[in-house]
């Protein structure tokens, strides 16, 4: 388990889940779907908060990275699965500025866009799609104006959508 920092000063996030180690409930249902029924594979969950997303992938078994501004939601993930024993890493970033080490099988955008300032929201969108590795998947969940441009990103990328509602969607890059 690593956590690495790159000098994040504390987030308005930080008091929320400092009050509530439980901030952001529980995983959505279509996403526990996802996982229940995914191969084992690496997964990118950008802004992640307290890991909800995080830590349903990893105690399935996939090998999890986390992202997020909060120093305090990464560290309380941390603490969860080193206990657990999970393949989870964390780090500390801004998400607009960030950019991945490596493509991921299953790229997470859960509740993330609608909190990045409107002109850097296709920049951050643009980040995860392309770390989706060719035949993985992107998850997102935001409400159904945020994700109008979401799906405009995949139909021009001309990537499938398995799954969508009005307020989650899985979609799938095509394979290389």
């Amino acid at each position: 388990m690593n956590l690495l920092s790159h000098g994040m000063p504390d987030v308005p996030h930080d008091r929320h889940y400092r009050n509530d180690l439980h901030a952001c409930g529980a995983p959505f249902p279509a996403f526990a779907r996802f996982v229940a029924e995914a191969t084992l594979g690496t997964v990118l969950d950008l802004g992640c908060g307290q890991g909800r997303d995080a830590l349903l992938f990893a105690r399935a078994g996939h090998r999890v990275l986390g992202v997020d501004a909060s120093s305090v939601g990464l560290e309380q993930m941390s603490a969860v699965a080193r206990a657990e024993g999970l393949d989870l890493n964390a780090e500390v970033a801004d998400l607009v500025s960030y950019r991945p080490p490596r493509t991921f099988d299953v790229v997470v955008l859960d509740r993330v866009l609608h909190m990045i300032h409107a002109q850097e929201r296709m920049t951050v969108l643009s980040t995860a799609m392309d770390a989706v590795a060719p035949g993985g998947h992107l998850l997102v969940a935001e409400g159904p104006k945020g994700l109008a441009p979401v799906r405009e990103a995949i139909e021009t990328r001309q990537w499938s959508l398995p799954r969508a509602t009005k307020n989650r969607l899985i979609a799938r890059r095509p394979p290389a």
